[in-house]
């Protein structure tokens, strides 16, 4: 049976890992090997900013250590992905650089709200009991070194996700500092995770409770390994997590890291994230904890497939992202009829324009998103309700999206309503975004925009076709167009400086 191998790397803020698969085209994929390192990445970046050049040196050999166990299996395709240690670092781009030089490999920096999804990604795949269990009212709980992310599903939808900078490794930092004795510290972290909890609940639950919690995250199988006596399996209770909390206060680091075979770095971090996870439970008030053995490898893996088309799944994650994106709609009280009726309109002049734009599946992802965020601003306030909106999604995490991907968004939103500048106007305010995204899909948004500018979903039904250097499109109604037609010349004249082609409006009146 013809397989291949595939390296699945997570240069993490306290260690770094790597999986390596076997794919083949009949059973999918498995795990053959797993290595790991602890390397607190996340100590020099979060004390100082900067990643240390001796904490450099070692990750490099680390990873030069992956890099041979590669070859062993003779693998060549893989993926390497950085979390918030060296994205938030100062000289994270030196580093990148000198880990491609040292060790041959390319590392790429994950966004939080990618690094996430990737989680995400793994643990629907992975989790046999996942689908079941988010029906009801269900929070993933991801405890990281550096930050916490929560993610809210309810039938078996994503419709909301946070995230809190109070990670494992950020709390130990934080107790060396402040100089909490234990039980003042589980004071102090109930004050505050409480406070963030409670803001999530209000904004993002309202009156619905939780039923289930999913903790994913670095330290969790090393909590569970602490009890071996309870016989946890895929959750545990509040009384079970007691019991693990309790050896934690009567133990040091050093006792937990000796006694039950933990890493001492792994074991410093346990009782910020036995902290953590005890007041989200009881904050919560759900019954059980969910404790699949989850990391980012495994979301790179199922990524991985994805892209390459080897393996399909039954989980169409795309329509995470929309449902995610419907919710914030929501909060902003959007038109719904209104940015649906965009959304198709927009959509059909994609699909029927695929020949001329040349743009992908990811670029009609963030069409739909714009086009369903695109008068979010309104709420604010109506005046300079482009800039309002462009804010409003600068400011909030769309998980899936890379920052690149999100600002992009944000600027075809904006300049749907306002003229875009040239490129060498608008060069230094975009950072690294690509200008000829922002003008062909803004280009389409605008015309979709102008032609239900009277918020009354006029047309049932609209016919498309390219021919002759224009774009016909026909729309079918008995009601009156006056204000389409008035505002559709200027979308069009500007569509038509990107494409080469003009859009021309006509009517038929179908009895």
């Amino acid at each position: 049976m013809a397989y291949k191998t595939f390296a699945a790397i997570d240069v993490g803020s306290s260690d770094v890992s790597m999986k390596i698969f076997e794919i083949t085209t009949k059973k999918g994929y498995r795990q053959i090997d797993y290595v790991s390192n602890i390397i607190e990445l996340g100590s020099d970046t979060y004390a100082s900013g900067y990643i240390s050049q001796p904490s450099v040196e070692r990750l490099c050999d680390i990873l030069n250590g992956f890099v041979k166990k590669m070859r062993e299996y003779g693998t060549l395709d893989y993926c390497a992905y950085a979390t918030s240690a060296i994205r938030e670092a100062k000289n994270n781009m030196m580093v990148l650089d000198l880990i491609k030089l040292r060790t041959g490999l390319e590392v790429k920096i994950l966004s939080n709200s990618e690094h996430r999804f990737l989680m995400y990604k793994g643990l629907a795949i992975k989790a046999d009991y996942f689908d079941k269990i988010v029906e009801k009212n269900t929070a993933i709980v991801d405890i990281g070194a550096g930050s916490i992310q929560i993610s809210l599903m309810n039938n078996g939808k994503l419709t909301a996700t946070q995230n809190l900078p109070i990670g494992a490794l950020r709390v130990r930092e934080r107790m060396k500092t402040l100089r909490f004795g234990n039980t003042q510290l589980e004071h102090v972290m109930e004050e505050l995770i409480a406070n963030e909890i409670n803001t999530f609940r209000h904004y993002y639950l309202g009156d619905k409770e939780i039923k289930n919690i999913i903790a994913i995250g670095d330290e969790i199988e090393n909590l569970i390994r602490m009890a071996p006596e309870l016989s946890i399996k895929d959750n545990l209770n509040a009384e079970q997590l007691n019991v693990i909390f309790g050896k934690l206060l009567n133990k040091s680091a050093m006792d937990i890291a000796t006694e039950y075979k933990i890493p001492y770095e792994r074991a410093t971090l346990l009782l910020p994230a036995a902290i953590i996870y005890g007041i989200f439970l009881r904050q919560a008030k759900a019954d059980l904890i969910w404790t699949p053995s989850i990391d980012l490898c495994d979301g790179i893996i199922v990524e991985e497939l994805e892209r390459s088309k080897k393996l399909s799944f039954e989980r169409n994650f795309d329509d995470d992202i929309r449902s995610s994106v419907i919710q914030i709609a929501k909060r902003y009280q959007c038109n719904n009829l209104h940015n649906h009726n965009v959304t198709k309109i927009a959509e059909q002049i994609f699909d029927k324009t695929k020949k001329i734009h040349g743009l992908k599946s990811k670029h009609k992802l963030q069409l739909e998103i714009a086009a369903t965020l695109h008068d979010c601003g309104k709420f604010i306030n109506m005046n300079n309700a482009a800039f309002n909106s462009y804010s409003i999604i600068m400011s909030t995490e769309i998980v899936g999206l890379s920052h690149k991907e999100r600002e992009e968004i944000a600027n075809i939103v904006r300049y749907n309503s306002q003229p875009l500048p040239d490129y060498k106007e608008l060069y230094g305010s975009i950072g690294d975004c690509d200008y000829m995204i922002i003008a062909k899909l803004a280009a389409i948004l605008k015309v979709a925009n102008a032609m239900d500018r009277s918020h009354k979903q006029k047309a049932s039904e609209y016919s498309m076709v390219v021919k002759d250097k224009q774009l016909l499109i026909t729309v079918d109604t008995l009601d009156d167009l006056a204000l389409e037609r008035g505002l559709f010349k200027d979308k069009a004249e500007f569509f038509q400086r990107v494409y080469g082609i003009e859009p021309v409006l006509r009517q038929k009146r179908s009895i």
